[in-house]
């Protein structure tokens, strides 16, 4: 049973791994889509821009008149390649203020629920020829582009527009050596146009919210139900092994007062038995004392078997260090160990407190003869009272203690401590229970301490009203 638990619980693992894994793939796709579909709703709204902002085009013009102007300068060797980009700077300088607001004029009017930036960047410019094409820049890569117009941002992490490709056929006049001539250019420029989103990413997750929560969700109520399902098999399990072992128990102390009694009445059949009254009257008393014992085991389990809420008080004042006194010399008398030593630490005492005697003397009872059977040689038990708003009583041993694990259950029904020692010792497993229902019966609490083969502590708390 425990290996079939085991392997369920490596299965059920294994299915929550799997489980997260297609949830963060299905999750990790919508993600992708979701920012996808977002990115391309901005760049729509950017192009609408572009069609009904006319300003733009004005400040377009004055960059691509200069441009032209530039190319003249080239081609008329007026003008260095390698001083061919340095000439916009100053134009573009002028322009690009106006150039920025307008844009982001044009964002605020549109009712974003982020800030987008607008950059333009000069990817080629290619002055065209019968014979041969001259390129006078060229940079196939966005992040050696030349940036032209717009707000200054990371291109790196920007999102790529339109890339726009336009060639001019221009033919101009110019003055040279008082002589006017004119000079007809073809050309090819090439730029591209990005946007940076800030804030996209909660945007996107702001977007998915509602479908997180729901995978959240299943996943925490799948989570929940298995461990649950788990739980459930195993108290199941522990409930099983707890009824087996008292039954294995309970047959055993059963068996040998009724093998006396099968014994005993196989005796009284004999014949030379039944003409010796002495014998018959030592085995009808045996017969006695057997059935004596088998009606103990069954008050046993019948009365032990009682919640708190069932148990009927009588409840009487008593001075508390009369009466326990009284039940720890009988419990001295009752021990046949000539090994056992009780230290009483309770003097002047005289308080009164009301309690049932029958029913607490019985659990005290309980506490102290597990201290005697759960441990070896040289027993001792230290009975130490407090009187406060409560009457503490703490019952403390050198027994072999007990472990952890089962600290936490030795006040369950039927419950016996799992390791052999305790298993060699007879008990039903409900002398703890009912102490503990005799105790909350009477509004109090009680706990324990232990450590294994250190000895174990019982602290009973009992309000005095």
């Amino acid at each position: 049973m425990k290996r079939k638990i085991n392997v369920l619980i490596f299965a059920s693992i294994l299915g929550l791994i799997a489980l997260s894994i297609i949830q963060g793939y299905l999750i990790n796709n919508t993600y992708k889509l979701e920012k996808d579909a977002f990115i391309e709703e901005t760049k729509r709204a950017v192009f609408r821009f572009d069609d009904q902002l006319i300003e733009i085009d004005s400040i377009y013009e004055i960059v691509g008149e200069e441009m032209v102007d530039r190319i003249i300068d080239y081609k008329l060797g007026r003008l260095e390649k390698r001083k061919f980009l340095n000439e916009f700077n100053n134009i573009t300088d002028s322009v690009n203020p106006k150039f920025i607001k307008l844009y982001q004029d044009a964002f605020r009017s549109f009712n974003l629920s982020h800030p987008v930036k607008f950059q333009k960047r000069l990817r080629a410019v290619v002055l065209l020829d019968s014979v041969f094409n001259d390129t006078l820049f060229y940079k196939p890569q966005k992040i050696n582009s030349l940036y032209l117009l717009g707000e200054d941002f990371n291109v790196e992490s920007a999102y790529a527009l339109n890339n726009s490709q336009i060639t001019n056929d221009v033919q101009r006049n110019y003055v040279e050596n008082g002589i006017e001539k004119s000079v007809s250019i073809e050309f090819q420029v090439t730029t591209q146009d990005y946007i940076n989103i800030d804030g996209w990413e909660k945007e996107v997750l702001r977007r998915m919210s509602g479908i997180l929560v729901l995978s959240i969700f299943i996943f925490a109520f799948v989570l929940g139900l298995l461990y649950y399902s788990i739980k459930s098999l195993i108290t199941q399990k522990k409930i099983a092994d707890i009824k087996t072992d008292f039954v294995n128990n309970i047959t055993h102390e059963l068996k040998t007062p009724l093998a006396t009694l099968t014994l005993a009445t196989k005796m009284l059949r004999k014949e030379e038995i039944q003409h010796e009254p002495k014998l018959i009257d030592n085995t009808v008393q045996t017969i006695e004392r057997q059935n004596k014992r088998l009606q103990k085991l069954i008050d046993q389990v019948l009365n032990n078997s009682l919640g708190y809420k069932e148990i009927e008080l009588n409840k009487e004042s008593v001075i508390i260090t009369d009466y326990l006194n009284t039940v720890l010399d009988d419990f001295e008398l009752s021990v046949k160990s000539k090994d056992l030593k009780l230290n009483r630490n309770f003097n002047q005492l005289h308080s009164s407190i009301r309690i049932d005697k029958f029913y607490m003397t019985t659990a005290l009872l309980n506490i102290l003869e597990n201290a005697v059977k759960y441990s070896e040689n040289n027993i001792e038990i230290n009975i130490d009272v407090q009187v406060s708003n409560h009457l503490k009583i703490s019952i403390e041993d050198n027994g072999i203690g007990i472990s952890d694990k089962d600290k936490n259950q030795i006040f369950e029904k039927f419950y016996r401590a799992g390791n052999t020692e305790v298993h060699n010792v007879k008990g039903l497993g409900l002398g703890l229970y009912y102490t503990n229902q005799i105790i909350k019966a009477h509004n109090g609490n009680i706990s324990v301490k232990s450590k294994e083969n250190k000895g174990t502590t019982f602290n009973l708390s009992i309000p005095f009203n």
